[in-house]
Parts: structure tokens; C-alpha cells; sequence
């Protein structure tokens, strides 16, 4: 009782030797507690395969600084440093901090709001805010697509997420549309047999669901037909290009004309 009360009259400022000596336990306890929890979080977030591993990684770093600001506090108040004014110094720094970084905290929300939705994946091509590309990184702050012309182009997350974001390898199947014109002379039956026999000489057309021709509106100098297949997506631009010129090949063999807009003009002799 006599080496406490000792240690008590021991004083570094307002700060009492023996308030340090149980400062130094509370940090050895709080380490350890630290510890053990880490490793139990760590361990949910491994044995869940929905979180993305960069996700992951910012979860861990996020908990670690959770825990050490309580401990510090806890820490604080062991040492007799009043705790409500250093919580209310640490709340007006947050405050501040947040308000400076706003636009980055925006980006990095919108980051986990895709890691954990998962709108789209890396490897999909996708269309966000106008852009198109192939995802090549998902990050906290930044989304990287890379076009078909071999550009990246980093879009920051928050404008990802507050914009409409067209997936076309969500699905397996993808369906490949094309708009033809013919001829008012050329019988329609002729043209849906050169349309569908374009689509027959293509391997990666799907034969089930069936493929489609008929006619989609009449125009002034020519009907426009509608020719649909659908193909896997990762097909589709090989089909679509096939299809396109497959089509004129087919109008010829089967002897249809491939319209243009044109005005014809008739002459009326005056008797």
C-alpha cells in the first residue's frame, strides 16, 4: 500500500506516476483485446466469399482505427486527461476532415456501395455516364473501364453510382438486331428468306430461340425489315458483323434490292 501511495505523490505535472503505471496495464490489455478481435472479424470477413477483397482489406483498416480511438480514449481517461473534451476535440476534427474531404468520402461510399451490390464484375462490358468499356478494376475511389480502342479511362464511383449503368454481360445471351431496307418490288417473302438464310450461314447464331425477319415500317422509297438472332455474349459483335455482311451476299443470291432513299420522278408528256 505504502509503494502505491508513494507512486501516487510522484507527479509529471498533473499526471501521477502511478496513473501512468495503470495507463501502461490499460494499453496491454487494450493491445490485446485489439488482437484477439482483428483476428475474429478477420475471420468473418474470410469465410465470406460476397465481399470483394479490396473491400476486405478497408474493413479491417477501418475496424483497427475504430478500436485504437477508443483505446486511446480509454486510455486518456486512465491518466486522468478529462475524456469529454478530447472526444469533443476529436469530433470537430472529424467534422472538418469530413467536410474537406467530401468529395473523396463520396467516391469511397459509392466504392463499397458496388463492391458490396455488385451491379457489374471485372471482365464485363458495361456503358456508365455515356462511357463504354470492359471493367478492368473496381477500387474504392475509382472505377477503370477499358474501351475498344484500347483507352482507360478511371470514372470516380460517385459518379458510377448516381448515373445509370448498362450491364451487356450480365446475361448469357444477348440478341443481335439489325434494320435492312428493300426494294417496294422485291415480294416480302423473298426478303425474309435472304434475311433468315444471312443468319443460317453464321455458326455462332442461335437457332433456339428462333431467329426473326418481318417488316418494321414503310418508308418513302422502301420498306425496312427487322432481322433479330440472338447469339451468346461474348458472340455478339462477331454475329452482328457476320449478319451485316452475310445480308447483302443473301439479297443478291435471292435477287432482292437493297434500297436506298431515292426520289423518282415521272415525266407526263402534255397531249
Amino acid at each position: 500500500m505504502n509503494f502505491f501511495d508513494s507512486l501516487s505523490s510522484i507527479k509529471l505535472g498533473d499526471v501521477s506516476l502511478s496513473s501512468v503505471f495503470s495507463a501502461l496495464i490499460v494499453y496491454v490489455l487494450c493491445y490485446i483485446a485489439i488482437k484477439i478481435l482483428c483476428k475474429a472479424f478477420e475471420k468473418i470477413l474470410d469465410s465470406s466469399r460476397h465481399i470483394d477483397a479490396s473491400l476486405k482489406s478497408f474493413f479491417r483498416s477501418a475496424i483497427k482505427a475504430v478500436l485504437w480511438t477508443i483505446a486511446v480514449i480509454i486510455i486518456a481517461g486512465t491518466l486522468g486527461i478529462p475524456v469529454t473534451s478530447l472526444v469533443a476535440v476529436l469530433s470537430v476534427a472529424g467534422v472538418a476532415l469530413s467536410l474537406a474531404l467530401q468529395g473523396l468520402l463520396s467516391n469511397l461510399f459509392s466504392g463499397i456501395t458496388l463492391l458490396t451490390t455488385h451491379p457489374f464484375k471485372v471482365g464485363d462490358y458495361v456503358e456508365i455516364s455515356g462511357q463504354s468499356g470492359t471493367v478492368k478494376s473496381i477500387g474504392l475511389f475509382y472505377t477503370g473501364l477499358a474501351t475498344v480502342d484500347n483507352r482507360m479511362i478511371y470514372a470516380p464511383n460517385g459518379s458510377v453510382t448516381s448515373g445509370q449503368i448498362v450491364n451487356y454481360s450480365a446475361e448469357d445471351l444477348r440478341r443481335v438486331i439489325i434494320s435492312v431496307t428493300a426494294s417496294y418490288d422485291s415480294a416480302t417473302e423473298d426478303v425474309r428468306a435472304a434475311c433468315l438464310d444471312a443468319i443460317g450461314m453464321i455458326d455462332k447464331a442461335l437457332s433456339d430461340p428462333p431467329p426473326f425477319a418481318a417488316i418494321s415500317s414503310y418508308g418513302s422509297s422502301s420498306i425496312e425489315y427487322t432481322v433479330r438472332t440472338w447469339c451468346k455474349t461474348e458472340d455478339y459483335w462477331d454475329v452482328y458483323f457476320a449478319l451485316n455482311e452475310n445480308l447483302r451476299t443473301c439479297f443478291e443470291k435471292h435477287g432482292v434490292e437493297m434500297c436506298y432513299d431515292h426520289l423518282n420522278v415521272h415525266l407526263v408528256s402534255d397531249k
